[in-house]
């Protein structure tokens, strides 16, 4: 099992940029393949950016491409995501995911670990 806490959500105006990062504890983390979703209010959660174990594949949902990247540091057993250009659509609550063994699935419904999620709020 491996737990994961959020940090780096706020309060950030449109166009600006934040990082966000995941804190995986408990497990081998090269062995989890590492995601972001996000919910906004009364929205289902959206699946956001995905990386492989040791980083050399990541993905992005249409919504974000260009505009977030995904990364991650083995060492540190963290996941980030970078977000800029940050949009009101963007505001949400983030929540980072870990899938073991196999590709972390664009399906919330699929996912092995949550964390708990930290909140983004875009300013206009």
């Amino acid at each position: 099992q491996v737990q994961l806490v959020e940090s780096g959500g706020g309060l950030v105006q449109v166009g600006g940029s934040l990082r966000l990062s995941c804190a995986a504890s408990g497990r081998t983390f090269s062995n989890y393949y590492m995601g972001w979703f996000r919910q906004a209010p009364g929205k289902q959660r959206e699946f956001v950016a995905r990386i492989s174990w040791y980083g050399g594949n990541t993905y992005y949902g249409d919504s974000v491409k260009g505009r977030f990247t995904i990364s991650r540091d083995n060492v540190k057993n963290t996941v980030y995501l970078q977000m800029n250009s940050l949009k009101p659509e963007d505001a949400a609550v983030y929540y980072c995911a870990a899938q073991r063994g196999v590709v972390l699935p664009a399906r919330p419904n699929a996912i092995d670990y949550w964390g708990k999620g930290t909140l983004v709020t875009v300013s206009t």
